[in-house]
C-alpha cells in the first residue's frame, strides 16, 4: 500500500519592499549657514548613494512680511553647485512662521513638494554616509528620529508632570494618548512618551503631513492647553507637534529596519565642533572627502566654521579632546568642553 505523500507547507510570500519605488528628499536652503550645509548634504548624497533614483529638493523660503531680511540663498556658488549635484531649488512662502520661528521652515516647506509622492525630510545639517535609497521606509507608517534627549517638557516642582502635559495635547487634537506610550518605560520618565528629534521624518504625502503639522503647530503656539502654560515652545514647538502628527497619521517609533538613519546611512551633525567631537570615523572620512574638491572648497571657505574646522585643522583638535567610546552623557557637557578650549562655533 502506497504511503500518502506529505503535504508541503507553502512558503509565505516575501513582503514587498517598502522602497519599491523612488522617493523624494527635501532639505531647507536659506541664506547664512544653511546654504553651505545644503551643499555638504547634496555632495554627500551623490558620493554615498550615486545610484539614488529619487529627487532632491532644496526648499527655499521667499521674502515676505514674515521675514526681516531676504532669506534666500545669496551665494551664487552654492546655487550653481547644488544644481550641478542634481538638486532642485523650489520656493515656498512663509505664512505662519518666518523670522520669529525659523524652525517652522521644515513645516511650511512641505507644501512645495509634489503631492502624493513619498518624501523624507532631513535637517540640512545632515551628512549622508551610506546608500539611502536602500533603507526600507514604510511610507504608510510615518516615523522620525529617536536621537534626542529629554529636552521637553520642562518639569517644574509642583507643576504638571509628563503624563498631564502630553495627555493634554493628545486630548486637544482628539488623539488616543494611551496607545502612544512605551509601557516598557516607567511612569513619569520621559522615554515613556512619544518624543522625537525633528532631524528626519517621512510619510507618503508631503501635503497631507505638512498641513497636519502646520495645523497642530500653530494651534499649540496660539492657544496652548492649560497644562502648557509654563512650558517653553521656542525652539521646541516643532518637536512638540511632530509626535502628535505622526501618531495621528498611524505612525510611531521607528523600528530596527531604520537603524541606518542616525547610524551607517545618515549623520545629523548639528554643528561642526560637535561633529568632530562625537561622530564616527566613517562620518569624518565622508565629510572630508566630499568637501575636498577645489570647486567645493572654494565656496565653503566663505563659511567660517567650515573654513576653520574642515580646512584649518580645528576639527582635528576638537576630535582629540574626546574618546568616542566614552562620551559625556549630555550634549551640553561636550559643548562646555569645546567652549573651554575655544573650539565652539555655530
Amino acid at each position: 500500500m502506497a504511503t500518502a505523500a506529505k503535504k508541503r507547507t507553502p512558503r509565505p510570500k516575501a513582503k514587498k519592499p517598502a522602497t519599491a519605488g523612488p522617493f523624494n528628499i527635501v532639505i531647507v536652503g536659506q541664506n547664512g549657514r544653511l546654504q553651505y550645509e545644503a551643499l555638504i548634504f547634496a555632495a554627500s548624497l551623490r558620493a554615498s548613494d550615486p545610484g539614488f533614483q529619487g529627487r532632491l529638493f532644496v526648499a527655499e523660503p521667499q521674502p515676505g512680511p514674515r521675514w526681516e531680511r531676504d532669506p534666500r540663498m545669496a551665494d551664487a556658488g552654492v546655487r550653481a553647485l547644488l544644481q550641478e549635484f542634481g538638486a532642485e531649488i523650489v520656493p515656498f512662502t512663509s505664512r505662519a512662521f518666518g523670522s520669529s520661528y525659523p524652525y517652522g521652515n521644515k513645516i511650511e516647506a512641505l507644501a512645495a513638494l509634489p503631492e502624493g509622492e513619498p518624501f523624507v525630510f532631513f535637517d540640512t545639517d545632515t551628512l549622508i554616509t551610506g546608500p539611502l535609497g536602500a533603507v526600507p521606509f514604510d511610507f504608510d507608517r510615518p516615523a522620525a528620529s529617536m536621537r534626542r534627549e529629554g529636552s521637553w517638557p520642562v518639569i517644574e516642582l509642583y507643576g504638571p508632570g509628563y503624563t498631564e502635559t502630553w495627555s493634554a495635547l493628545y486630548d486637544r487634537f482628539g488623539l488616543d494618548f494611551d496607545s502612544s506610550l512605551d509601557l516598557s518605560q516607567p511612569d513619569e520618565y520621559w522615554r515613556r512618551y512619544l518624543y522625537f528629534n525633528a532631524g528626519w521624518f517621512f510619510y507618503r504625502c508631503p501635503r497631507v503631513f505638512g498641513q497636519r503639522f502646520l495645523d497642530y503647530a500653530t494651534a499649540i503656539r496660539d492657544d496652548p492647553p492649560a497644562a502648557l502654560v509654563c512650558q517653553p515652545l521656542d525652539p521646541w514647538l516643532d518637536q512638540v507637534a511632530l509626535p502628535l502628527v505622526i501618531h495621528a497619521l498611524g505612525g510611531g517609533r521607528p523600528g530596527p529596519d531604520l537603524a541606518g538613519l542616525d547610524g551607517d546611512v545618515s549623520c545629523h551633525w548639528r554643528t561642526l565642533p560637535l561633529f568632530y567631537a562625537r561622530e564616527s570615523d566613517r562620518a569624518v572620512e565622508v565629510m572630508e572627502a566630499v568637501t575636498a574638491p577645489n570647486k567645493i572648497k572654494k565656496v565653503l571657505k566663505a563659511h567660517e566654521p567650515a573654513k576653520r574646522f574642515i580646512y584649518q585643522g580645528k576639527g582635528a583638535r576638537a576630535r582629540g579632546l574626546f574618546d568616542r567610546a566614552a562620551l559625556p552623557t549630555r550634549e551640553q557637557m561636550i559643548r562646555n568642553q569645546l567652549k573651554k578650549n575655544n573650539l565652539w562655533m555655530r
